[in-house]
């Protein structure tokens, strides 16, 4: 698939309530690590707030690179995923309408993000990771779905969150079920 996607400024809110809300799940294990550290809950605000219909500028760039040096300077594995889920939801507004895989990141990065942190702070239990996944399908509008199914799957690599990116992408686009049986 090559080419333009047709996206709309309601496509690009309801991608980024989606991304919002999987990462608002898992700020909880950031901030318990980074308490005075609002980096990544106002990456999340930001991105409420766009998807409420706030502007899609400076200050919306501006809080998924902070939330992403967040990531960066978390110091251990789980707050930083947390952190990530952050990034990706302030940058799930700028999705681009590009027909290639790489874009499905800005649609579900915030949600693998999330589940990969929610798996390191149970212990690396990967049904943690499975449980949040199973909920992020179960939140994703059918105008999230529409927009997910506009663009190629989810490319390989990315290490776990890759791995976690592409068994919601499948979910999503209703190629199979979020269970053991997927390796995860």
């Amino acid at each position: 698939m090559t080419g333009e996607i047709i996206l709309g400024m309601d496509d690009l809110r309801a991608v980024t309530a989606f991304a919002a809300g999987s990462a608002a799940e898992v700020l909880e294990i950031y901030e318990t690590s980074h308490p005075s550290d609002r980096r990544p809950r106002d990456a999340i605000d930001a991105a409420r707030a766009f998807a409420n219909g706030g502007r899609r500028g400076k200050a919306l760039r501006d809080a998924a690179w902070a939330a992403l040096r967040a990531a960066q300077e978390a110091g251990e594995a789980a707050a930083g995923q947390a952190a990530g889920a952050a990034m990706c939801a302030s940058s799930a507004a700028y999705l681009h309408p590009l027909a290639r895989s790489t874009q499905v990141r800005h649609i579900l990065g915030a949600a693998a993000h999330a589940a990969h942190a929610t798996e390191l702070a149970a212990g690396g239990a990967g049904d943690a990771a499975t449980r949040h996944l199973r909920r992020a399908a179960s939140q994703a509008s059918p105008t999230v779905v529409a927009v997910l199914c506009r663009y190629p799957s989810a490319p390989p690599g990315g290490g776990r969150v890759g791995e976690l990116l592409r068994i919601l992408d499948r979910t999503l686009r209703a190629e199979r079920p979020i269970g053991p049986e997927t390796g995860s």
